[in-house]
């Protein structure tokens, strides 16, 4: 059943990166690494081991922590949850920070972030909450989001492409497994 979902992602993938002159015609390698079961989340199926899609794919996960973070520090009352979005604001901050420095040392040049459609609806229905939902609403979206940080940075680390850049993912996923268990003691005020 994994097959036919992954080869489908691989085949959209490669259909949305268009050619490029300088690039192999083979469509990138992916790793298929998954969430354990024991988590509610969904799992991710895929994570890319080439640079580019690592780089882009963690600069837009630290961009929508920072922002879903700045969203909920606007209008929670939760003295616990704020302080947790102000640690997703300086650690996201800093791991952008580390992947950059990995990528310059690569000689690769980094493109501004940008969210994806699912990343962008979950930061609309964060700045759409109020102030009595946003902390369920940060929460839970929090939660998925560390999920598939969490997979693209061990993914990357196991299988990437660059060895500055997979030193720079190992060195973060202790990071995202640490903000997971802060997750998880989080309670929403109602």
């Amino acid at each position: 059943m994994k097959r036919p979902y992954i080869l489908s992602l691989a085949l959209i993938l490669a259909a949305c990166g268009g050619p490029d002159e300088t690039a192999p015609t083979e469509t990138p390698a992916v790793a298929d690494t998954t969430v354990p079961e024991s988590d509610a989340a969904p799992p991710v199926a895929v994570t890319p081991v080439d640079a580019t899609g690592y780089i882009s794919k963690a600069g837009a996960g630290d961009l929508w922590e920072i922002e879903s973070s700045k969203a909920l520090l606007a209008k929670s009352t939760n003295a616990e949850v704020k302080k947790f979005a102000q640690m997703m604001i300086d650690n996201h901050g800093q791991s952008t920070a580390k992947v950059k420095a990995a990528a310059t040392e690569a000689k690769l040049t980094v493109a501004p972030p940008k969210l994806d459609g699912d990343q962008q609806k979950m930061l609309d229905e964060i700045k759409a909450a109020d102030a009595a939902g946003i902390d369920a609403v940060y929460i839970a979206h929090q939660k998925t989001a560390h999920d598939a940080a969490l997979a693209l940075h061990q993914g990357y680390a196991a299988s990437g492409d660059t060895e500055s850049l997979k030193k720079a993912a190992g060195e973060i996923v202790p990071v995202v497994e640490a903000h997971r268990a802060e997750l998880a003691k989080l309670t929403p005020i109602n």
